[in-house]
């Protein structure tokens, strides 16, 4: 026999075999007389179960169900309003109806944006500068990232706030947004409202401000501030907008 008996295998496995199974958990593991011990009995559960249920299904039925006799029940004041015709939009049948630019008769002007802070709008601004470039058509583009004045002089126009971009102008009527000008260029019909405009020559870009409509200012060379020798005091730019930037005068006159 060794001298370590805890390394007597035969021993441990006959000692353990030798003492009877118990199981200490079966007791939790029945649940044959957990309901009766709770309830009373099984009858009782059933119709405790039966009644709470029933009355919930009884609910939810009601509010989903209509009335059985619709006939007999009278109409309530409510239902007998007439609905009132949608007011008809402001743009009419055709395009430019009601919205008109000022002093836009001889061009085509577009409200654009060429900052990318938002991908969708960006992209839309995009793509009717590349559909309009391609007629080689000269367009006033007016870019409201570079001048806050084109922002309120298009929200003056269409009457609204939150005015969404691009919007195209054509001999001063009002044509639409990006997904007008793509269904009318897809139609063909973008050809015939563009037609008597004065052609550009391919590849064309604007020597002075390369096709950006902007130049620093020349009277304070876009820092917005002068200097007034009769007070002594430097004064804001009345040339410039609020980035020191006015209108190329070779392209945009």
């Amino acid at each position: 026999m060794s001298r370590f008996p805890f390394f007597n295998r035969s021993n441990t496995i006959h000692s353990s075999s030798s003492e009877p199974s118990q199981k200490p958990y079966n007791h939790l593991l029945d649940r044959s007389g957990s309901l009766s011990r709770f309830y009373g009995s099984v009858e009782t559960v059933k119709s405790t179960g039966s009644s709470i249920r029933g009355r919930m299904v009884k609910k939810l039925c009601n509010l989903f169900e209509s009335p059985k006799d619709s006939s007999n029940l009278k109409p309530s004041p409510s239902s007998e309003l007439k609905p009132e015709p949608l007011p008809s939009s402001k743009c009419g049948s055709e395009p430019g109806t009601w919205f008109r630019l000022p002093d836009a008769e001889d061009r085509i002007v577009v409200y654009l944006t060429s900052l990318r802070g938002i991908r969708r709008t960006f992209e839309d601004c995009n793509a009717v500068r590349m559909i309009l470039k391609g007629f080689r058509v000269w367009v006033d583009e007016r870019d409201v990232s570079m001048d806050r004045g084109y922002r309120k002089e298009l929200q003056c126009v269409l009457g609204e706030q939150d005015v969404a971009l691009p919007q195209v102008f054509v001999r001063g009527k009002y044509i639409g947004g990006a997904d007008v000008i793509k269904h009318l260029f897809e139609s063909g019909e973008l050809g015939r409202i563009l037609e008597g405009f004065p052609k550009v020559k391919p590849g064309f870009v604007c020597e002075c401000c390369g096709d950006v409509r902007f130049v620093p200012c020349e009277n304070c060379s876009g820092s917005r501030k002068v200097f007034d020798e009769d007070e002594g005091l430097l004064k804001r730019c009345l040339e410039c907008n609020e980035n020191g930037l006015i209108r190329c005068s070779i392209c945009c006159s």
